[in-house]
Order: C-alpha cells, then structure tokens, then sequence
C-alpha cells in the first residue's frame, strides 16, 4: 500500500491516476458502488485493476503503450525547423529530398512533412511569399500594355 501511497502522490497520467484510486480504494474497503459513484467507473474496471496490482504491482496499474518512436530525434527535427525558417522559399519536393539525404528519413504520409512546416511556422498550402496574379490581372495588364504602346 505505501508503493501505491508514493505513486498516487508523484502524480501520475490521469488515465494511471484513476485506476490506482480505484485500486487503493478497494484495498481500503470501500464497496464497488461507491467507488463507482466516486469515480465514475464500472465495477469491471475496480476489478480488473485491483487484479492486477495484486499481481503486477504498480506496474500493472501503468499505461503500457508509451507511443512510437519518431524518425527525427529532438535535435534533429529543430534542425530542419531551423533550416526550414532560413529559406526564403519552400517546397514540399525540397523538404522530403533534404531530409532523405540528410537524416535518412522518407515518411509514408505527406501529413508528416506538413507538421514539420506548421511547427516551423509555415503555411505549407502557400509555399510562395506572394499570391500569383490572376488569369484576369495577366489579361488586363495585356490590354493595358497594348493600349499604351498605340497611344
């Protein structure tokens, strides 16, 4: 019970923090409805955990899926951000080319190379510092061009 006091008060995940209440409740003889109404919890869920303390330890109270790991490390990914900011221009073509050669990475969806630049700050949908002009605008400075050289 005090490795479940010390864990409860490092102030764990939320999703871990639940269960060990749950957990030290039980073990303190509250009934499951209580629990339940406390928490907000089923019956199964007191259960299951307290199963698996009695078992597992605190461990068996923790999250086991911590995420996958990333292509980039965290130097890495600020060192294309950083490379990134420093270009007047970007291109999506650039960016997978400079990280494949550079770190070795090509990654299987393009929203990966879209959050490098949203996290460098850039709009990857306008990739130009200006808009193009128009169709219209081309055609208008056409004819005014025209007009001007008859005149």
């Amino acid at each position: 019970m005090e490795s479940l006091n010390k864990f409860i008060a490092s102030n764990p995940d939320p999703r871990e923090l639940k269960r060990a209440i749950a957990v030290k409740m039980s073990l303190e003889g509250y009934t499951h409805s209580k629990i339940m109404a406390i928490l907000g919890v089923s019956s199964g869920f007191i259960s299951t955990w307290k199963v698996r303390y009695e078992t597992e330890g605190i461990t068996g109270i923790k999250l086991a899926y911590k995420g996958g790991q990333g292509y980039l490390g965290s130097l890495q990914k600020r060192a294309v951000i950083d490379w990134l900011k420093a270009r007047a221009n970007w291109d999506l073509g650039e960016l997978k080319q400079h990280l494949a050669e550079n770190y070795g990475v090509v990654f299987q969806s393009k929203q990966s190379y879209y959050d490098l630049f949203k996290e460098a700050g850039i709009s990857w949908k306008k990739s130009q510092r200006r808009q193009p002009p128009k169709k219209t605008d081309l055609k208008r400075r056409e004819l005014v061009g025209a007009a001007q050289q008859e005149g």
